[in-house]
């Protein structure tokens, strides 16, 4: 009997200590910081995704697959209905307008706009032992040498004059490595925008000697980009393809440390389905609406791919994938064309790209993390790409200074649990010529009195003499902003514009320390009508 005990206690104190091994690797696994991944689609609609808008006439299977695996929110805004001052707001969790750039968005040839001493989500997470990669459209300026005696425009779009002032042979200084990523590889502005060739790192990868231009929509010769710089070979339909190479190569090189506890993060800003529309002979006529519906659905086939390769190497469970766009959809799609074939790329809203409307800024944005998000949940709370900064700080448990995040709040609560509110009440939105809106609740209010963008009515034209100089909308009841009641609401016009005037006059729209803009803000400037330039943007 007692060598029957013993033995039974040895099996027992065997067991016990697989058990505690097993729970301490377990703990592990799931103590360890997660990896990051953040998708940022250019000009996608919140109505191109079938998990968004039912009616939506666009097959969207991986994008449909994120939202079944993560949460939706479905009140997510960019911090500006255009390009570069939404992606100047992810990077550093900071609205643009606070910055020299008070209008419009930047070209290729810019000049960096992220301030030199300023922190962002990339050398945050760089500074916590992550290996940091950018791939894509960076369209936040960057320092090319310039040729004796040649210029560039700072603050926008440069002129065709312009395009071959750069010494595209010289290694570019001011990029993407020098604000925190420790890999870089892709395009310096939008995909209409010079030069045509890829950059990894600081260097061009092929110099641009040629001197050519693409048709903005294939198959429509009459509108085309901007003529300039071209890598021989570089084609605009094989710019998609290469990034979604480039991003899987990334993560294959980083697999094997991910799943020893050093993360990765990889921010992936594609050119599409921004113009040029040029979707590959594979899928081109497969939505059965035009060209624009077919690169939305190879756009969705390229995150799929990623989402495999996350599956291939095991590492789906830690890894946060946020899915989203900069902006709404741009009216190059052809809107009349897709909504005479039953397809609404806003949705229910007003508006679309450049405008203070919601179609202007409110976009998708999913969030999938199954080691710790619920599945297929939505979440009604309101989100701005400014949000990810302080989210991915508040997932490691990380703090930040006071001069860091200025608009940033974490949305963390809600993603662990869609019902639980996040510390963001109000939000600000900016259109591509410098018009302000500002939302607290339902009650959003705009600060002119026309689109501040290219839908109707237009800043500066016949429809928009003589009305209201500010809009005031209650979304609960008029979602489609089509009932102006600044003039019954008069206490309510005074109430946000109060609150807007405070968050410019503190630097800042968290708690906090009262920070500087790099300008003074007018959040009444003078309306301007969208240059040619910028239209084609």
């Amino acid at each position: 009997m007692p060598k029957l005990r013993k033995r039974i206690m040895k099996h027992v104190t065997f067991l016990v200590i697989v058990l505690i091994a097993l729970s301490c690797s377990a703990s592990h696994t799931l103590a360890a910081p997660p990896n990051i991944i953040v998708v940022l689609c250019d000009d996608l609609g919140y109505g191109d995704l079938r998990c968004l808008n039912p009616a939506g006439k666009i097959a969207t299977p991986h994008f449909d697959r994120l939202a079944s695996e993560g949460v939706t929110f479905t009140d997510a805004h960019t911090g500006s209905s255009v390009c570069t001052p939404t992606r100047y707001g992810l990077m550093t969790g900071r609205y643009c307008w606070r910055t020299k750039l008070q209008s419009s968005v930047l070209g290729g040839l810019s000049p960096r706009l992220i301030e030199p001493d300023r922190l962002t989500i990339a050398s945050l997470l760089k500074q916590q032992g992550y290996h940091t990669g950018c791939i894509g459209k960076w369209h936040l300026g960057m320092n090319w040498v310039l040729k004796p005696g040649g210029k560039v425009t700072e603050l926008g779009i440069e002129s065709r004059e312009q395009v071959w002032n750069v010494d595209y042979a010289q290694p570019i200084a001011d990029g993407p490595n020098a604000v925190g990523f420790d890999y870089y590889y892709g395009i310096s502005a939008s995909l209409d925008m010079v030069p045509y060739t890829y950059i990894e790192n600081n260097r061009v990868t092929k110099l641009p000697t040629e001197d050519r231009d693409f048709p903005l929509f294939m198959g429509r010769e009459a509108r085309r980009c901007r003529q300039g710089p071209t890598a021989p070979g570089f084609e605009v339909e094989q710019v998609l393809p290469e990034l979604t190479r480039k991003a899987i190569e990334f993560v294959d090189a980083r697999a094997s440390d991910a799943k020893q506890g050093k993360p990765f993060f990889l921010y992936l800003p594609l050119a599409s389905p921004h113009t040029p529309i040029a979707p590959n002979a594979e899928w081109r006529d497969k939505s059965g609406l035009n060209y624009y519906g077919d690169f939305v659905m190879e756009t969705d086939a390229a995150i799929g791919k990623l989402l495999a390769t996350l599956d291939r190497h095991g590492l789906r469970d830690n890894t946060i994938v946020v899915v989203t766009s900069d902006n709404g959809c741009s009216p190059s799609a052809d809107y009349p064309e897709l909504l005479g074939k039953g397809h609404n790329p806003s949705y229910h809203f007003r508006g679309h790209k450049a405008d203070i409307f919601e179609g202007g800024h409110r976009v998708p944005f999913i969030v999938r993390w199954p080691a710790k998000v619920p599945a297929g949940k939505q979440s009604s709370q309101v989100v701005c790409l400014t949000d990810v900064l302080a989210t991915c700080a508040a997932a490691l448990d990380l703090k930040y200074p006071d001069n860091v995040g200025e608009d940033s709040f974490s949305f963390l609560p809600s993603l662990l649990d869609p019902t639980k509110p996040s510390p963001r009440t109000s939000i600000v939105h900016h259109s591509i010529n410098g018009s302000f809106a500002i939302r607290e609740g339902n009650w959003k209010l705009a600060l002119c009195g026309d689109s501040g963008g290219w839908s109707d009515p237009r800043p500066n034209t016949p429809a928009a003499k003589g009305l209201p100089t500010v809009q005031l909308y209650d979304l609960a009841t008029d979602i489609g902003e089509q009932h102006n009641q600044q003039a019954t609401q008069p206490d309510m016009v005074k109430r946000l514009t109060t609150l807007l005037d405070q968050f410019v006059t503190n630097g800042r729209s968290t708690p906090g320390e009262p920070q500087k803009n790099a300008v003074a803000v007018n959040i009444r400037r003078a309306a301007r009508t969208p240059t040619k330039a910028t239209k084609q943007k």
